[in-house]
């Protein structure tokens, strides 16, 4: 059993600037290991607590000085010296010493970074690749990568909200992760050229690193994606499909949806989402409801289900409750698993597992302030992601992600899945 000798944490930046923490656990065998991790801008309401100092004189109230003292004091205290059968016994330990439904206490990003750097310091210590540990955690084999969806365009909280929704996503048809980067980066150039031409605008890039042209309404954005497709050189539907994130919340007010001028009911944006994906080739579409729109999910989910995934993000949260929710109303087919909307890997894990017994689909997801670390990589190969959403081809904390994925492909040979994979 590892023996937790000690565990540290500081604070460092993440890709917007932004404090986050970065926590090291050094167990008694010597093995020892860091981690850090991220924050996201479009959040849901029942997300655990990110916990911040609140003092506007640093960081403008988003210092982490509070949740690393968490660590460096009373998380330290609670757990050196003993010892943990596995991830669910640690995690456990943190989640009691909280004792807060939201983790508001400790605060998530401290018992997260702690619950990924006890992870990576366990893997160590067996000798073991990172994405091996986690796939023990849930007791299978891993055999295959996951597909990719990479960020082209964003607008909405990503982008300063020139275009309603928040994110354009291309997703190549290819074989391999290499194959896949390749064509992104193709798609990316001509996008980023034509642009330029059609706006005269700089290659301005959004938080994480998609382009952020100044279109008028969702449905050019979506148009250009296409035309970039084709500019360079491949089929839009055959070799690359497309994946929107919606982040619908922010549309939502006061019962109605603010979308490019119109404001919509419910059933209007579902009709609108729906004229979409018989437009385009859209093969997922996220958050296309708001969080708190329960009523109208199903017939979302209802509408879309056979020709896209109907994903939820902010509805979910990573959350095994509202997942039960979702699945007894059927309000969607397919999870964004982000570990830190909940707090710990067991319960980010134990979401996984109900949305598969659901025969769901699962995208593993990072955040939109990210730092370098690559753990995401390893979770979305250990975990058998269906998807893997890393952001986009540019910038050193998304590359981080991508360039794992290409050495653990180099290393085991695994193919991708294809889209979308039957349920297990």
């Amino acid at each position: 059993m590892p023996v937790i000798e000690r565990v540290t944490a500081s604070e460092i930046l993440d890709s917007r600037g932004r404090p986050t923490v970065a926590a090291t656990c050094m167990l008694a065998s010597g093995a020892i290991a860091s981690a850090s991790v991220p924050s996201g801008a479009s959040t849901g309401a029942a997300e655990a607590l990110e916990l911040r100092d609140g003092d506007p004189r640093r960081y403008g109230g988003l210092g982490c000085r509070k949740a690393v003292a968490n660590v460096n004091g009373e998380i330290c205290r609670a757990l050196a010296g003993r010892n943990f059968a596995d991830q669910a016994g640690l995690d456990g330990a943190l989640i009691e010493l909280d004792g807060t439904p939201n983790k508001s206490r400790m605060g998530a990003n401290a018992i997260l970074a702690v619950s990924v750097a006890f992870a990576r310091a366990c893997a160590n210590e067996r000798g073991i690749p990172l994405y091996q540990y986690f796939a023990a955690m849930l007791n299978h084999a891993p055999d295959t990568l996951p597909r990719l969806t990479i960020n082209l365009f964003s607008g909405g909280a990503h982008a300063g909200g020139q275009v309603a929704i928040q994110d354009v996503l291309m997703v190549p048809a290819a074989q391999t992760i290499d194959e896949t980067l390749a064509a992104a980066y193709d798609v990316y150039q001509a996008a980023a050229e034509l642009i330029r031409k059609r706006y005269s605008m700089l290659r301005l890039t959004a938080d994480e690193g998609g382009l952020a042209p100044p279109c008028t309404s969702a449905e050019e954005m979506i148009e250009i994606a296409i035309a970039s497709i084709k500019q360079a050189g491949y089929r839009p539907g055959t070799d690359v499909m497309l994946a929107i994130d919606v982040a619908a919340s922010q549309l939502y007010r006061g019962g109605r949806y603010d979308l490019d001028g119109s404001a919509l009911d419910s059933a209007a944006m579902i009709a609108r989402l729906s004229q979409w994906v018989e437009r385009y080739p859209i093969v997922s579409v996220e958050d296309g409801l708001a969080q708190d729109d329960w009523e109208w999910w199903p017939k979302l989910r209802a509408t879309l289900e056979h020709r896209a995934l109907v994903m939820g993000d902010d509805l979910l949260c990573t959350n095994p409750a509202r997942i039960r929710r979702a699945i007894e109303s059927q309000a969607c087919n397919a999870l964004l698993l982000k570990p830190n909307q909940i707090g710990t890997l067991t319960e980010a894990a134990d979401a996984w597992r109900l949305a598969k017994q659901a025969g769901w689909q699962v995208t593993i997801s990072v955040r939109s302030g990210e730092t370098e670390d690559n753990w995401a990589a390893d979770l979305a190969v250990g975990w058998r992601g269906d998807q893997f959403k890393p952001g986009s081809i540019t910038q050193s904390e998304r590359l981080a992600k991508y360039n794992r994925l290409l050495a653990i492909e180099a290393e085991t040979g695994w193919p991708m899945v294809r889209w979308p994979r039957s349920a297990d």
